[in-house]
């Protein structure tokens, strides 16, 4: 276990004996793997009721996936015509949730960001802070597909990436390092949720430090 963490900081990724698709967003497999509470702004503040979501993480020979359970209290903010061929720049100004992961515990600097919309639409970049300064790879190609399903009071959203030369199929028992995010709601009043708090002054969840743990169990 690294260094200052617990129990509490941990995910166990459940590995599912069947190559799930995206669109199974209710599978009785999703009910295998471990709920992650995202109830916390990245202040560490709790967060209304009305705004918590629950991820769940599952892995397969082909892929990893998330979905992401939302309550929704509060009118969606998202594109009036989405589109969903390619990433949509700026996702993360609208309602989004959100998986930044470092597949070297190492060189948890190094990570990728990906993000899915209630619309389906998505975006993934690669980011390098080994320098200090932020660089974001935006031209990165990492064949994810999502899902969406909008209903009274909630939202599901899911992600699925594949294993390729952008992220390594990870052995079973491979740690690796990981935050998941909700954005959510309108300015003045807009909600920044962490799975792990950042504890920035303002709102910022490109803090690798505060990432915890996936262990692909």
């Amino acid at each position: 276990m690294t260094s200052g963490m617990s129990n509490a900081d941990i995910i166990e990724a459940h590995l599912c004996a069947v190559d799930l698709s995206i669109n199974e967003l209710q599978s009785p497999e999703w009910n295998k793997a471990q709920p992650v509470q995202i109830d916390h702004y990245w202040s560490g503040e709790s967060a209304p009721e009305g705004r918590h979501a629950e991820a769940r993480i599952l892995w397969t020979n082909t892929a990893i996936l998330v979905r992401y359970v939302c309550n929704q209290a509060e009118p969606l903010v998202i594109k009036e015509q989405p589109q969903t061929e390619t990433k949509s720049m700026n996702l993360w100004d609208r309602d989004v949730c959100e998986l930044f992961i470092a597949p070297d515990a190492r060189v948890v600097e190094r990570y990728f960001e990906f993000e899915v919309a209630p619309t389906g639409e998505w975006l993934d970049a690669a980011i390098d802070l080994t320098s200090g300064a932020r660089q974001t790879d935006w031209k990165l190609h990492s064949h994810m597909t999502t899902a969406a399903k909008i209903e009274k009071d909630r939202v599901t959203m899911a992600m699925r990436i594949p294993w390729n030369f952008v992220i390594h199929q990870p052995r079973q028992d491979e740690c690796w390092r990981v935050n998941l995010f909700r954005c959510v709601g309108k300015d003045p009043n807009r909600g920044y949720l962490s799975w792990r708090p950042t504890r920035t002054p303002e709102p910022l969840f490109h803090i690798p430090e505060a990432f915890g743990l996936l262990v692909f169990a």
